[in-house]
């Protein structure tokens, strides 16, 4: 794995989840050279304290990292909190020779929880010492980030002579817009910190807006991407082929959040096509995706299909019930209004023994079109939640 140029890992155990010993639960990234940055935040009104100073921040063309603690969301927590954050941007800046704005600060975690401090005091240059730039690090990094999360979500993609990796975090509390979760996407291209919004946005609006779990928006979701590269920016269609692969790093990810969900024993993939637009496309797939029914059904191999097709009748976007047609796998099973025979066992046996199952609703309305990614609902995932801080 050859990872962007220019850029140092570290994951350490902070003490900061002192019920798990070892558990890594900080992490840092930093570029060696000032990288253009931007970044894309939760829609929530009530917001952690490190949205708040990474919204002050960005876009720049400055930034030299950031540092990401698990354990502690820093949500709900006042004028306190912020000071909090300020102070770990500060810590982070000491430990590798720049200036405090020019860190941004990431947590995830338990809401209204102060941070203890003084474990952010020591663990901070400690994790520092431990910067590297070879793969063992970048994946120490991801793992420090993780909190109910069963696995590390990684990427890298090519483009041109750059490469574009990123890690991220997340397996519960995903509801667009965007999710609970932390996606850090770099590269080693040299790309103009406005363009590096532009991209970020449309990607993430593409990819971590169109997965949910339970539709609960989360108050720390951030994705921010660094971009280090010397010389001219991209521009024109360099620039555009940039932004694919952005936005297919970014589609990685989010399919990995999605399959990690909290209990989940499936990845549903719901494709939506034919709709006016792909804004109404969005609309029923997120609908069908946050159904409890959907989710249901599907933990229990019960290929009940009226749910899915009933939660796209009632999902706001206009139609009629001959413009819709339905396929699960490769069972057509709903064709323009009218329900066609199937073997209820071998569609039951589809989603008994599939980890990742497909739905793909197909309207005549148009063009619009969109991939959502979801999963089920297990009696596991309502354990995990019913005791989260108990």
């Amino acid at each position: 794995m050859n990872l962007p140029s220019g850029y140092l890992f570290a994951g350490v155990h902070s003490g900061l989840r002192a019920t798990e010993p070892g558990r890594l639960d900080l992490a840092l990234l930093v570029s060696e050279r000032p990288a253009a940055a931007a970044g894309v935040f939760t829609q929530n009104r009530v917001a952690a304290a490190p949205v708040h100073l990474c919204r002050e921040r960005l876009p720049r063309n400055d930034a030299r990292g950031f540092v990401v603690c698990s354990g502690n969301a820093n949500a709900c927590t006042g004028d306190q909190g912020m000071a909090d954050a300020r102070r770990m941007a500060e810590l982070a800046a000491k430990a590798v020779g720049c200036e405090s704005e020019q860190m941004l600060v990431c947590s995830t975690g338990v809401i209204g929880r102060l941070l203890p401090m003084e474990v952010m005091e020591t663990g901070i240059p400690a994790v520092a010492k431990h910067l590297m730039p070879d793969v063992a690090s970048f994946e120490a990094a991801a793992k420090a980030i993780l909190t109910t999360d069963t696995r590390i979500k990684t990427t890298l993609r090519h483009v041109g002579p750059h490469t574009v990796a990123g890690f991220a975090k997340g397996a519960a509390m995903i509801g667009p817009n965007m999710a609970t979760m932390l996606g850090f996407v770099f590269t080693d291209a040299a790309v103009r910190p406005d363009d590096l919004h532009t991209i970020l946005k449309g990607a993430v609006e593409e990819t971590f807006n169109c997965i949910s779990v339970e539709g609960h928006m989360s108050t720390n979701d951030t994705v921010l991407i660094l971009a280090n590269g010397t010389g001219e920016p991209l521009a024109g269609a360099a620039l555009a082929e940039f932004a694919e692969v952005v936005q297919a790093a970014c589609s990685d990810l989010s399919r990995g959040i999605a399959a990690d969900a909290e209990g989940a024993s499936h990845l549903v993939v719901i494709d939506v096509e034919g709709t006016r637009t792909n804004a109404e496309a969005k609309q029923v797939a997120k609908t069908i995706a946050e159904s409890a029914l959907v989710k249901t059904a599907i933990y229990g191999a019960d290929p009940n299909w009226g749910r899915f097709v009933s939660a796209a009748g009632y999902s706001g976007v206009l139609f009629e019930e001959r413009d819709l047609t339905l396929w699960m796998g490769e069972m057509e099973l709903y064709r323009a209004g009218t329900p066609l025979p199937f073997d209820p066992v071998a569609a039951s046996a589809y989603l008994k023994n599939n980890r990742e199952v497909s739905l793909r609703l197909k309207f005549t309305l148009g063009e619009g079109r969109c991939r959502f990614f979801t999963c089920d609902l297990t009696t596991e995932y309502v354990t995990l939640n019913a005791d989260y801080t108990t």
